[in-house]
């Protein structure tokens, strides 16, 4: 846990509340449980990067690149994983939907709202970062991502548009992947953007269905 904590600060900070909101908040769910603690923890892993990103320039990413570099794929897989899970918890949330209030329905849907959105978001966080780590730590001769204009040495936008592009349009835009890696990467990122944007059109018809 301290070698997690020195590098994967942010991650293992978000980890922390979020098993403390999950343990120590009153609901009697299991599956509530979880998810108050997924929010909590994706929340503050989200504006503790935002944070990261409006402050750091390309050293800063090349540094915190080589560090982070180590167990990247377990925590990608990780987070990927719990990211799916939030998804099946909130199907069973919203299986007992159609027995509560409707005002207690309206807060059950904004609940849900946010869960998804902050596993939508969180998907495409961890792996811009994910992606940032495979360019910078790249050992052969070319780089592993093609950017226009020739751009060497990109920032954390960079990367973040490259990975939203591809969680929102499945496709990889004017940015070329040039390594085996990185393709086996982009290849994850696409399958599980597209269960998360057909999730989110599942629920959107579900919560449509039941405000109408």
């Amino acid at each position: 846990m301290p070698h997690l904590a020195r590098t994967h600060p942010r991650l293992t900070a978000g980890t922390l509340l979020g098993l403390a909101v999950g343990i120590f908040n009153p609901a009697t769910s299991l599956t509530t449980k979880f998810l108050l603690g997924w929010n909590a923890g994706v929340w503050l892993y989200l504006l503790l990067t935002l944070w990261l990103m409006l402050r750091s320039k390309v050293g800063d990413v090349k540094r915190t690149a080589e560090i982070e570099d180590e167990n990247a794929s377990m925590v990608l897989f990780t987070v990927s994983f719990a990211a799916v899970v939030s998804l099946a918890a909130i199907t069973l949330e919203l299986t007992g939907n159609s027995q509560l209030r409707h005002s207690e329905q309206l807060l059950h849907y904004a609940f849900t709202g946010l869960t998804v959105v902050g596993s939508w978001l969180m998907i495409g966080v961890i792996f811009g970062l994910h992606y940032a780590r495979l360019f910078y730590n790249n050992e052969g001769t070319e780089p592993a991502l093609r950017f226009p204009e020739g751009e060497l040495n990109p920032d954390y936008w960079d990367f973040m548009y490259f990975s939203f592009t591809l969680s929102v349009a499945v496709q990889t835009s004017d940015v070329e992947v040039a390594t085996r890696e990185m393709r086996k990467a982009v290849l994850g990122h696409s399958l599980l953007g597209f269960l998360f944007n057909t999730a989110v059109l599942g629920f959107s018809i579900n919560i449509a269905a039941g405000l109408f």
